[in-house]
């Protein structure tokens, strides 16, 4: 008996995608490399541990493993991105034959997945990569999947990522072809930057509130209240997390302070300056993040640089208002970052899709999420959206007495700061950028070009 699909790589999404895969009902090969003393029957292990594993085919050896699959072969990689993927590939590209799939399911930079597509094709494989988000949850009940490359292969394997995908308010697939090239793994990646965003602004109102003296119980409360209207996943967790404790303790008061990352919020960060686009929430909350890592720099400073400051309270309502301007700033930023790459490549993003298939199984699901699927549909731009540029309108005041009042408080709002920052830029029609050009053509003859002339000649001064 051939079986279907199958997947390497059981570490913790692998080992959720493989279960997902077969309660869905689909006949499955699943492998882990064998290392003595470290790695060894993991697949076998796997398969004994869970009923719905019970047609499942264990290996251990990779030729064994392809051998079992009906051709043309389609293979979902669950292995760390980077030197991981390509080891397998080059371990996998002696044994399959013409026409067989393989799906990289990791978090892969999209440079990397375009590279791979290529040198796949010219063995005649096809390469796809799939962005999925949802982490191990997702993985097991749903997530969402972003996969691209080539559309006709995609067809191929479309029935079997989008039964394990998560299903969205109609009951469609939270998965859906991307486009061309590694524009499915740009997609995820630009996501997980939204997702850095996301979670340091709901950061900085705890640390907002907890500097207003408010006990976790009670930001728990106000986060909880704010769900009605700005519903989402991470700031349901959120809520759990500040309740969460340890016998009469909050867990969360007992963790340090220094927040990791895995590579993803750089590369966002690094395409955005590649792109030239000014999404600049995600740089600020990966810096964010950075800044965290100097816990002792940061305790060495505290001491000599003593805080004095003093502000007024923040309202909660206020507090709930410059969040909201924030986080239509933050989508605004991402998806103006996909849709210029997007353009910039030729993919043919559609954006108002990406929302629908982000509207349930990952993290940054919301109910803002929700309405972008229609907003979407008419317009590119979050920023000048009727609705949405009304309430920009309405919280202003809210997130500009907020910045005020934290800088007076001397607290660091990275991305509250960039929010209203950004807003300020973009509704600049005159900025002070003609004397940078000036400057530019002053010390290295860069040139300029005129107010008073026809657009596109270029002058130079002798100044």
């Amino acid at each position: 008996m051939k079986t279907e699909i199958g997947v390497i790589g059981l570490g913790v999404m692998g080992k959720s995608l493989s279960r997902n895969l077969a309660r869905n009902g689909f006949k499955l090969s699943i492998y882990n490399r064998h290392v003595d003393g470290k790695e060894e029957s993991i697949a076998v292990d796997f398969k004994r541990e869970y009923p719905e594993l019970e047609q499942a085919l264990p290996f251990d050896d990779l030729n064994a493993f392809v051998q079992s699959m009906e051709r043309p072969r389609k293979i979902i990689l669950m292995v760390n991105a980077g030197p991981a993927v390509d080891a397998v590939l080059g371990s996998l590209r002696d044994i399959l034959e013409t026409e067989d799939i393989v799906i990289d399911g990791g978090n892969s930079h999209f440079e990397d997945t375009n590279r791979r597509i290529d040198s796949m094709k010219e063995q005649g494989l096809v390469f796809i990569g799939a962005g999925i988000s949802g982490g191990e949850e997702g993985a097991l009940k749903g997530p969402s999947i972003m996969p691209s490359g080539d559309q006709e292969a995609y067809l191929k394997v479309q029935k079997y990522l989008e039964s394990i995908a998560a299903k969205d308010g109609d009951g469609n697939p939270c998965c859906t072809y991307v486009g061309r090239q590694g524009s499915g793994h740009f997609v995820k990646m630009i996501h997980n930057g939204i997702e850095y965003v996301e979670m340091q602004l709901l950061a900085e109102c705890y640390s907002i509130l907890k500097n207003q003296r408010q006990s976790n119980d009670e930001i728990a409360m106000v986060f909880e209240s704010w769900m009605k209207d700005l519903g989402s996943y991470l700031l349901g967790i959120t809520v759990e997390i500040l309740r969460k404790k340890e016998g009469d303790k909050y867990l969360l008061d007992n963790i340090l302070d220094k927040a990791g990352n895995k590579g993803t919020g750089k590369w966002a960060t690094v395409s955005i300056a590649d792109s030239g686009e000014p999404a600049t929430m995600i740089p600020a909350a990966l810096f964010a993040r950075y800044l965290s890592f100097f816990k002792e720099k940061r305790e060495a400073a505290a001491s000599v640089f003593s805080t004095i400051g003093a502000g007024d309270d923040i309202s909660t309502l206020r507090l709930k208002e410059a969040y909201q301007f924030s986080r239509i700033i933050n989508h605004h930023q991402g998806f103006s970052i996909i849709a210029r790459v997007s353009d910039q490549n030729n993919w043919n993003v559609d954006l108002s899709e990406i929302a629908r298939i982000w509207t349930e199984g990952c993290i940054i699901k919301s109910d803002f999420m929700k309405e972008l699927v229609e907003h979407l549909k008419r317009d590119d731009s979050i920023l000048f959206n009727e609705k949405l540029s009304q309430i920009i309108k309405k919280t202003y005041t809210s997130i500009q007495s907020a910045a005020i009042e934290c800088i007076r408080r001397e607290l660091h709002i990275p991305c509250l700061l960039e929010a209203i920052n950004f807003f300020h830029g973009i509704k600049t029609a005159n900025s002070s950028a003609n004397l940078i050009q000036a400057q530019r053509d002053y010390f290295g003859a860069h040139t300029y070009q005129r107010i008073d002339a026809p657009p596109g000649n270029s002058y130079h001064t002798q100044w």
